[in-house]
C-alpha cells in the first residue's frame, strides 16, 4: 500500500460544504448509508469531490479511481484554491445527482446488470457518466493512447452542470449559443447525423447513436481540450481528423471563433489549465 499512500498526498477529499475530510488515507471510502439505494451493493469504492461522487467497482484499480477523482477536482477547481471555480455549475451537478461510475473494463459494464441492484427510477433520476479503468491513463495521453478521463469527466460537468446552469448558452438543444456555434462547425443544422457532412465542416461526428444534444456534449469536449492543449501531441491530429480538425488552441481560435469565445469567456469560469490528475490545493501567499 506504499504506492497509494503517495497518491493520497496528491488528493484531498471534499464534502458538500467544501471542507476537507481526512477520514481516509487514500481518499477512497466504501459507499455508506448516504449513497443512493443499491449503490453500496454495486460499487465498492467512492470518492467525494465537492459533493459530486465517483463510484467504482471492486475490480477498478485504486490508482485509476483516484486519477478520475483528481481530474474531476482539477476541472472544477482549476485555480486550486480549495473551492469550485463556478459554484453555480457544481450546485447544478449536485441537484442533478451527477456521478461518475467506473468499471474495470467496458466488458464489465456490459456484463454487470445495474438494474439488479439499483431501482430503474433512481437510475433515470441521476446524471451518470461511465468510465473504464482500461481507458484511464494516470500517466497522461501519449501517441500510445489517450487518457479518456479527460473526456468522460468533462462530459459529466458540461452535460449535468453547464447545460442546466446556463440553458440559453450551453443548453444541449437547438437554438442555444453553443448549438448555433456547433451548426457552423458541422456545416449546417442537422437534427440527425447526416450521411455525409459538407466539405467545409470541421466537426464531423458520425456516431448515429449520438443525438443532437449528445453532439453538443462532444463538441464542447473537442473544443475545450484542444484549447487546453490536450489534443496536441504527436500523431493525435491524424488520429482524430475524421471527427475534429482543430486540435490546438491557435487553430480553434482561428477556425472556430464562436466556440473559442464561449469557452474562454471568464464569466463562465471554464478551466484554463488541462488537468494532469495531480490535484493539490495551492498554499495561500
Amino acid at each position: 500500500m506504499k504506492f497509494f499512500s503517495q497518491i493520497s498526498l496528491l488528493f484531498w477529499v471534499f464534502g458538500c460544504n467544501g471542507t476537507i475530510s481526512t477520514e481516509s488515507t487514500s481518499g477512497i471510502t466504501r459507499p455508506d448509508a448516504k449513497a443512493p439505494e443499491g449503490f453500496s451493493q454495486m460499487f465498492y469504492k467512492q470518492v467525494d469531490v465537492f459533493g459530486v461522487q465517483v463510484y467504482a467497482t471492486a475490480a477498478t484499480p485504486d490508482r485509476k479511481v483516484l486519477h478520475a477523482a483528481n481530474v474531476l477536482a482539477q476541472y472544477l477547481d482549476n485555480d486550486a484554491d480549495g473551492r469550485p471555480d463556478n459554484e453555480v455549475v457544481v450546485d447544478t451537478m449536485r441537484k442533478n445527482k451527477a456521478a461518475m461510475i467506473m468499471f474495470a473494463t467496458e466488458q464489465d459494464s456490459v456484463e454487470i446488470d445495474l438494474e439488479a441492484f439499483i431501482p430503474v427510477e433512481l437510475l433515470d433520476s441521476m446524471a451518470l457518466q461511465d468510465l473504464y479503468g482500461e481507458e484511464t491513463q494516470p500517466g497522461g495521453s501519449t501517441e500510445r493512447g489517450f487518457d479518456a478521463t479527460l473526456e468522460e469527466v468533462l462530459h459529466l460537468i458540461t452535460s449535468a452542470g453547464y447545460a442546466d446552469a446556463y440553458p440559453d448558452i450551453f443548453g444541449e438543444k437547438s437554438g442555444t449559443a453553443i448549438a448555433r456555434a456547433m451548426d457552423i462547425a458541422r456545416g449546417g443544422h442537422f437534427e440527425q447525423v447526416p450521411r455525409r457532412y459538407p466539405q467545409n465542416a470541421w466537426y464531423t461526428y458520425y456516431d448515429e447513436t449520438c443525438d443532437y444534444g449528445c453532439q453538443i456534449t462532444e463538441y464542447i469536449y473537442w473544443a475545450l481540450t484542444s484549447i487546453l492543449g490536450g489534443q496536441d501531441f504527436p500523431g493525435r491530429a491524424e488520429e482524430i481528423c475524421d471527427e475534429w480538425r482543430l486540435n490546438t488552441a491557435s487553430t480553434v481560435r482561428q477556425g472556430d471563433r464562436a466556440i473559442y469565445d464561449l469557452l474562454t469567456d471568464p464569466q463562465y469560469r471554464f478551466p484554463t489549465r488541462l488537468p494532469d490528475g495531480q490535484y493539490r490545493i495551492r498554499k495561500k501567499q
